[in-house]
């Protein structure tokens, strides 16, 4: 696996051990080869995990070995990586790394972290998310070519309520990630709450196309808007992020014109290093952005006024939550309640 290097990265110097070890056995990448790639697009990944309490997702063998996500900041993690005191939705709280400098992503990379996991708020308040999330996931009987058509959709509806604009990134695997910059003035429940609004005006425009029913078994070949990936603890990858699959693709982010045009095949370890070093960050004006969810959270109190539309289920491991509905799915709920004669 060959004797440790030392690189550098903004500046400072990180020890890289057995960086020979293949850590993507299909393509041959090894250990180096990612923290290189993790060099080359620093500013980029940099500006996507900048003070933002982090998961790292660790493959120390590789794709082929174990995997873990590690929540709480490592032991032997140096001083100059800051952390953030964060809550989980069980009550329990932990110390969580906070990147503000390149060689903090280079570090993790040392330990075998491929996908970083930035929460959406900032060290400085991590009670008041500052992104709102939306993650466009092929069902079954989809694929990115749907993701596509929801996502323009999307634009659209966020334009109309509140002039929002989103910056698009490919996932990574089939589908689509869409964030908007907000103002950090909401509570985790209302930018879910916002989410939620998104995903049912979308659905209402393509009932065919796009679903945001939390229960598998009535998706059907759609495009699920996962509302609940902004509820508290619940992350996405972040820009640049190398994803644990074969091939060692990444999170790209595009602009709104290569939305359709661009495939998520065409971004990987060994590709964005040459797109980011002739286009630099496609979202780097990201954080100069700062809007307002008030449309979005009108057309939720609308929702419920006019039609009923309340709160949907949140994910399993979550405590029941104030206004939740029945957190039970529905072929389940039929085979439990009450028979007719």
């Amino acid at each position: 696996m060959g004797d440790a290097v030392e690189l550098e990265a903004g500046g400072r110097t990180v020890r890289l051990s057995s960086p020979g070890k293949v850590f993507f056995p299909e393509r041959g990448f090894t250990k180096l080869d990612l923290a290189r790639y993790y060099i080359a697009v620093g500013p980029g990944i940099l500006r996507a995990l900048r003070n933002r309490p982090t998961t790292l997702e660790r493959y120390p063998d590789g794709v082929g070995g174990e995997s873990f996500f590690q929540k709480r900041a490592p032991k032997n993690m140096p001083d100059w990586i800051p952390t953030a005191h964060i809550t989980f939705p069980s009550g329990r709280s932990a110390d969580e790394m906070c990147p503000t400098e390149e060689a903090a992503v280079l570090w993790a990379a040392q330990y075998g972290t491929l996908t970083f996991h930035p929460w959406p708020v900032r060290r400085d308040d991590v009670d008041s998310p500052d992104e709102l999330r939306i993650d466009l996931d092929p069902q079954p009987g989809t694929d990115f070519d749907d993701a596509v058509r929801a996502a323009h959709e999307l634009r659209a509806v966020l334009d109309e309520f509140g002039g929002l604009r989103g910056f698009p990134k490919t996932s990574g695997g089939r589908g689509l990630h869409v964030f908007v910059p907000i103002e950090p003035r909401w509570t985790f429940t209302q930018v879910r709450r916002a989410a939620i609004a998104v995903g049912r005006e979308m659905e209402r425009r393509m009932p065919e196309h796009v679903t945001i029913k939390w229960w598998k078994e009535e998706r059907g070949e759609r495009i699920f808007v996962d509302y609940n990936q902004t509820a508290r603890d619940r992350t996405i990858a972040s820009a640049y992020s190398v994803r644990p699959r074969p091939h060692a693709p990444v999170s790209a982010p595009l602009r709104w014109e290569e939305v359709g045009v661009a495939h998520p095949r065409d971004f990987d370890l060994a590709t964005m290093p040459a797109r980011f070093a002739e286009v630099g960050d496609v979202h780097a004006d990201m954080d100069d952005h700062r809007y307002a969810l008030d449309a979005l959270l009108e057309l939720a109190n609308k929702d419920e006024r006019d039609h009923g539309l309340g709160d949907l289920p949140y994910p399993p491991e979550y405590p029941k939550m104030p206004g939740e509905p029945k957190r039970v799915q529905p072929s389940r709920a039929r085979k439990s309640g009450p028979t007719t004669p």
